[in-house]
């Protein structure tokens, strides 16, 4: 299944690569999140200097304490990921555009605004219409170091568009059609207007066991764990910090 395999993310160059076998899922945003901040990764002595900056934002993160406690990483890696958030978000939050200028230099063959809105309203927890550095490393934690359980209730919340609790036949389509115009020319061989549809009535009736029209979380997850690529994809990131 395309919807929750990754593309090849080429770091370096900001690109992505992929094909219509490598859709991007939800966590393709790791690695772009990992760009995000990689540049910053040996910035700078180790020291206390990041915690006395956090009053220079204008939104305050949590302590590193606290984060270190709700996420699944060290004091060091939260003082690396803060650096980087920074340099690219001085205000210490990113709003919808400047997500989706992020994404666009990633699919500059396609157009991800929309993909990248769904995205980004799957971190935005709060729904106040920013990302946080807390909402960052807490979904970074989850799509880096979470569990499959965590992984695919994360996955299922970006899909579940509007948060009702069920994914609809048609919010699917919503995310699939997404990631096509996100992925562009990078898809081989060139899609057919039909083929995010084909791909989803198969995916969809795979999903929907009792066949009442929606996804439930059990059925999603159920389906998901037995799907090998999409298994495969949970744990491309694992041990990348």
């Amino acid at each position: 299944s395309p919807i929750l395999t990754l593309p090849r993310v080429d770091l370096e160059n900001k690109r992505a690569e992929g094909g219509c076998q490598g859709a991007p899922g939800p966590c393709a945003w790791a690695g772009v999140a990992l760009e995000l901040v990689q540049g910053n990764w040996s910035a700078g002595p180790d020291s206390v200097e990041d915690e006395l900056e956090l009053s220079a934002v204008r939104h305050r993160p949590e302590g590193l304490e606290q984060l270190e406690a709700q996420t699944r990483f060290s004091r060091k890696e939260l003082q690396i990921l803060y650096r980087g958030f920074k340099n690219e978000c001085p205000s210490g939050v990113v709003n919808e555009d400047t997500f989706k200028d992020i994404y666009a230099q990633f699919f500059p063959q396609g157009d991800a605004s929309t993909y990248a809105h769904f995205l980004f309203n799957a971190f935005d927890t709060d729904h106040n219409g920013s990302v946080s550095f807390e909402d960052f490393v807490m979904g970074l934690s989850i799509l880096l170091r979470g569990t499959v359980q965590e992984k695919l209730n994360w996955a299922f919340n970006l899909y579940d568009i509007n948060k009702d609790g069920y994914i609809t036949k048609e919010e699917m389509l919503d995310i699939m059609k997404a990631i096509y115009d996100m992925m562009g020319k990078c898809t081989y061989p060139v899609l057919k207007e039909e083929t995010p549809r084909q791909h989803v009535e198969v995916f969809f009736q795979k999903m929907d066991k009792n066949k009442d029209g929606v996804v439930t979380i059990d059925e999603f997850i159920d389906c998901c764990q037995n799907d090998e690529n999409i298994m495969r994809s949970m744990h491309l990131f694992e041990n990348v910090l």
